[in-house]
């Protein structure tokens, strides 16, 4: 398998995100598995899937393992640690008084679940009292 790591400037694109949250979702997967899902998510041809893989492997977001006359893809980091690495970057562009309407945005935005919620509290309790 190939250890590349990602470049912090190698951020991917959008089309390079839908393909990673399909390997992401199958943890380890063929190209024929991922040229499939994109077919029928997005409606993109076999090259343009493979160039995509290409890219992201190029990048370093996923790693290759061949088998016979297949190439198997998988995560290099976890799709959390690849989230985190852009909210950093997000938030050292944002300015000052952004961030607060930022996160709330974000919040407003997502799918939490009770627990995220109760972390957010706890989180926003913390921050608050160490203020």
């Amino acid at each position: 398998m190939s250890n590349q790591k990602p470049a912090e400037s190698e951020s991917p694109t959008p089309a390079e995100w839908k393909t990673l949250r399909i390997v992401h979702g199958m943890e380890s997967c063929a190209a024929r598995d991922v040229v499939q899902a994109a077919a029928a998510d997005f409606g993109w041809s076999a090259s343009t899937t493979k160039t995509l893989l290409r890219r992201l492997v190029e990048k370093g977001h996923l790693q290759t393992e061949r088998i016979g006359n297949s190439f198997l893809y998988s995560p290099t980091q976890s799709a959390i640690k690849m989230l985190c690495r852009e909210a950093d970057g997000l938030l050292a562009n944002a300015v000052d008084n952004a961030v607060g309407p930022l996160l709330s945005y974000m919040v407003k935005k997502s799918r939490l679940s009770q627990s995220d919620l109760d972390e957010l509290r706890t989180l926003l309790d913390e921050k608050e009292a160490g203020q």
